[in-house]
């Protein structure tokens, strides 16, 4: 839920393969570090951070597999102790091919955990679309985060966030495409309490002013998990229960670790705007002993897909092979990816 563009026209059903709607920016996410508990977290036995808003889901979203079609090579490498690059050539016959331009600032930041954390990150592609992103620890418990987005020579997206994380809540503020001359702004709230160990309630109002028109949307957000009990085993959590609802729809999801190899996810999100409801069951499977990640959806649209992951070793590469087929279209994609470096 980084975008809140995407925010604002509620929940809906995922953008999976043969979608008429427009494939989501991964800019639109915020990355995995983001999300992460801040170093001070507490071990005391009282009452823990609950994280950031938009993560409530991401257990659950990183079990299914992403979608992948047509050839792709990604080439990173590493400048130095502060910038990594990579190359992107991605060749299609259902979208556009495109060459995309990738480069990452890290920081060494005392607040946050991972020490490599991008601080700045640029994007560009063959069509001249940019993108910018910089994500800052301004001190032990404020974060901002900054997106400008172009469609080649046109913006998109120029959005400003600010998170507090106190000791058992999480509050944050997003002003999103504020425009002047047009009188039109997007303003997001998030506010997470941890209430117990293991339970989270908040919510998220989103507010639109334009010329034409002017509202808002208010969802209720609740989180239930057993991460409390494995923590001390640094083993995750076991289960994750997450409902969001609200006048757009609704999104429920459940996450469940069966072991060390074997992760599950069941989601259903209902849109208002749409009138559709989309339920999905996804799973995640890790052989370490052969370098292998699977990935597998199905879904109430009838479509199923699989992703695999094989990390070549001794080279420093991995080869991604997918594939989604549509029974209700009769359609198929496949994808085929080298990752180096």
């Amino acid at each position: 839920m980084g975008s809140v563009l995407a925010l604002s026209s509620g929940p809906g059903h995922h953008n999976w393969p043969f979608s008429t709607d427009p494939p989501p920016s991964r800019w639109d996410a915020h990355p995995a570090h983001w999300d992460s508990p801040p170093s001070w977290e507490r071990r005391d036995g009282r009452l823990p951070n609950p994280g950031s808003f938009h993560s409530l889901h991401r257990n659950c979203k990183d079990v299914f597999p992403q979608q992948i079609e047509g050839v792709k090579m990604i080439v990173n490498k590493t400048l130095s102790s502060f910038f990594k690059a990579s190359h992107t050539l991605h060749l299609s016959a259902v979208s556009p091919s495109y060459y995309r331009f990738h480069v990452e600032h890290l920081q060494c930041d005392d607040y946050s955990k991972d020490k490599d954390a991008p601080a700045l990150i640029g994007e560009m592609d063959s069509s001249g679309s940019l993108n910018a992103h910089a994500l800052l620890h301004l001190t032990e418990r404020v974060r901002a985060r900054t997106v400008f987005q172009t469609q080649q020579s046109h913006f998109v997206t120029w959005q400003f966030e600010t998170e507090y994380r106190g000791n058992d809540f999480t509050a944050a503020v997003t002003v999103a495409n504020p425009d002047i001359l047009r009188e039109s702004v997007i303003l997001v709230a998030h506010f997470l309490q941890s209430v117990s160990a293991g339970l989270v309630l908040g919510g998220e109002l989103v507010y639109h002013r334009g010329r034409a028109e002017e509202g808002g949307i208010l969802t209720l957000a609740g989180q239930y998990s057993t991460s409390h009990i494995f923590r001390a085993l640094r083993a995750g959590p076991n289960w994750v229960a997450t409902l969001n609802a609200g006048k757009g729809g609704a999104h429920a999801s459940y996450y469940h670790r069966a072991n060390k190899q074997i992760q599950v996810g069941v989601e259903f999100e209902a849109s208002t705007r749409t009138q559709e409801t989309t339920t999905s069951f996804g799973y995640q499977m890790e052989l370490p002993e052969a370098n292998m990640v699977f990935r597998g959806m199905i879904n109430s649209r009838c479509i199923i897909g699989g992703v695999l992951e094989k990390r070549l070793t001794p080279l420093p590469a991995t080869l991604i092979m997918g594939a989604f087929v549509n029974h209700r279209g009769d359609k198929l994609q496949v994808g085929l990816g080298v990752n180096v470096g």
